[in-house]
């Protein structure tokens, strides 16, 4: 395959963009929102959303943020996999996939606030919300609060060694800080919809950007993709593995 179909004309001409060039890449996603930042930076991967089922248990893991980065991984090991059992002759040189979660009560480590300060306070993991209920619960416990915002990302490209494929993961975090917001703000919000099928129950892209003061971190990462962290991966890659995106 030599087209450039998946690398747009005005993808940055970067060691790693050309070295995507002609090459076959997966987005293990449907959302619309990946899409269009990938878009946004020149990739246009195919599409071939992951059937993994991402119910790895939460309260398994030392550490939250690994949560994410663990359903990222099985969705691009189950993708690349699937791929190649169906055409062996045209494996994938790139399978991208992310999670993203939301996370109540941003803790010390990002907020920069000492453990004292805040004593016994404990993250809830917020998905997307069950019902318009259970979308008002959550936004009004974030309401006038910081949350944190952590997408895991693990790419999936070809080598040599069994099991024929390598993995590297990020993951990426952000700040999201509530405005102190009139019950009935949020309450229209919630009745939109616009959240109902959104991790933490808001969109900061649509209509949710209403309900926000300020982030810190990256903006993409909120929306549900950090390009700027996978774009650095991408170039640390080509630098470090000298068999990446060539097998």
């Amino acid at each position: 395959m030599t087209e450039n179909k998946h690398v747009l004309p005005h993808a940055l001409q970067v060691p790693a963009i050309k070295k995507l060039a002609g090459k076959r890449i997966i987005l293990a996603s449907n959302s619309p929102r990946r899409r269009e930042i990938l878009k946004t930076f020149g990739l246009a991967p195919e599409i071939v959303p992951s059937t993994f089922e991402e119910d790895l248990s939460p309260n398994s893991f030392d550490e939250i943020h690994e949560y994410p980065v663990a359903t990222a991984t099985h969705k691009a090991v189950e993708v690349y996999e699937k791929l190649v059992a169906q055409d062996p002759d045209n494996p994938p040189d790139l399978v991208i996939a992310a999670d993203t979660v939301v996370l109540s009560h941003a803790q010390p480590a990002t907020s920069q606030t000492g453990y004292s300060v805040l004593p016994g306070i404990s993250q809830e993991l917020l998905e997307k919300p069950t019902s318009k209920e259970d979308n008002l619960r959550m936004l009004l416990d974030l309401n006038g609060q910081v949350c944190e915002v952590v997408t895991g990302v693990t790419i999936a490209f070809p080598i040599l060694q069994a099991p024929g494929y390598g993995l590297k993961s990020i993951d990426e975090r952000s700040l999201v800080y509530f405005a102190d917001n009139p019950r009935h703000v949020v309450q229209a919000y919630v009745d939109n919809g616009e959240g109902i099928d959104r991790a933490g129950g808001f969109a900061i892209q649509g209509l949710g950007g209403m309900l926000i003061r300020k982030i810190e971190g990256d903006y993409n990462n909120v929306v549900g993709f950090p390009a700027a962290s996978f774009f650095q991966l991408l170039d640390l890659m080509v630098d470090e593995e000298p068999d990446f995106l060539e097998i």
